[in-house]
C-alpha cells in the first residue's frame, strides 16, 4: 500500500524563558521548505508576568503570520534542577494555550526522540543535531541552537507522520515474537 503524502505547515518550538527557539516549515508531499528558523530573547525582561505575555503574544503573532497546521513543541525533560524544570513548562504551557486560542492542535516529543529522528542517536549533542538539520534542508547556522532545536522538533513531527516503518520498539516486540516462535518450532519438546 503507497503511503499517501499530505500538505502542511509545523510550527516547531524548543521552549524556553530566557531563549526559545522556533521554526516553521513546509510540507509538501516529501519536500520540506524552511520558512523561518529564529530565536525570542526573553532573557532581558525582569517580570516573568511581562516575560510570559510577551512570549504569549509572539508566538500568536508566527501563528496568525503562517498559519500552520499543527504546534510540535518538545516536552520538558527531567533534569536535576527543579526551577529549570518549572520554568520550562511554564514556557511550553504558553505556547500551547497560544496555539490553542487559534484553534492549533499541538503534540510534543522528548528531547531524546528529537534526536533519535534526525541523527538516529538519541544521545546526539545540539551540535550533531544542527550538522545533520544543515544536511535536510540548507541554512546558515544561526548563533543560538535554540533555533535549530526548533527546526529539529518540526522535521521530528514531519518524520513521525510520514513514517512507513515501526518504530523501533515495535520492530523489537515483533522480532522478539519471531524468535520465540522460531524457538517454539525448533524446540516442541521443551514446551509444555
Amino acid at each position: 500500500m503507497k503511503k499517501e503524502y499530505t500538505e502542511s505547515v509545523i510550527l516547531g518550538i524548543d521552549p524556553g524563558t530566557n531563549v526559545l527557539g522556533y521554526s516553521v516549515i513546509e510540507q509538501k508531499g516529501k519536500e520540506i521548505t524552511l520558512l523561518e528558523m529564529n530565536v525570542l530573547r526573553l532573557g532581558k525582561i525582569e517580570n516573568m508576568s511581562t516575560r510570559m505575555k510577551d512570549l504569549f503574544d509572539a508566538i500568536v503573532n508566527i501563528i496568525d503570520r503562517y498559519k500552520p497546521d499543527i504546534l510540535s513543541i518538545e516536552a520538558p525533560f527531567f533534569g536535576k534542577n527543579v526551577q529549570s524544570m518549572l520554568k520550562l513548562g511554564r514556557a511550553q504551557g504558553i505556547c500551547i494555550a497560544a496555539a490553542f486560542s487559534r484553534s492549533i492542535p499541538f503534540v510534543e516529543y522528548s528531547p531524546r526522540k528529537i534526536k533519535q529522528s534526525i541523527t538516529g542517536n538519541g544521545a546526539s549533542s545540539k551540535e550533531q543535531v544542527a550538522l545533520m538539520l544543515q544536511r535536510i534542508v540548507s541554512f546558515e547556522m544561526p548563533n543560538y541552537l535554540d533555533a535549530t532545536d526548533a527546526l529539529a522538533v518540526a522535521i521530528c513531527h514531519f518524520h513521525c507522520q510520514n513514517n512507513p516503518f515501526p518504530s523501533p520498539q515495535k520492530q523489537k516486540r515483533q522480532s522478539s515474537k519471531a524468535a520465540w516462535s522460531s524457538f517454539v518450532e525448533k524446540n516442541p519438546d521443551k514446551i509444555a
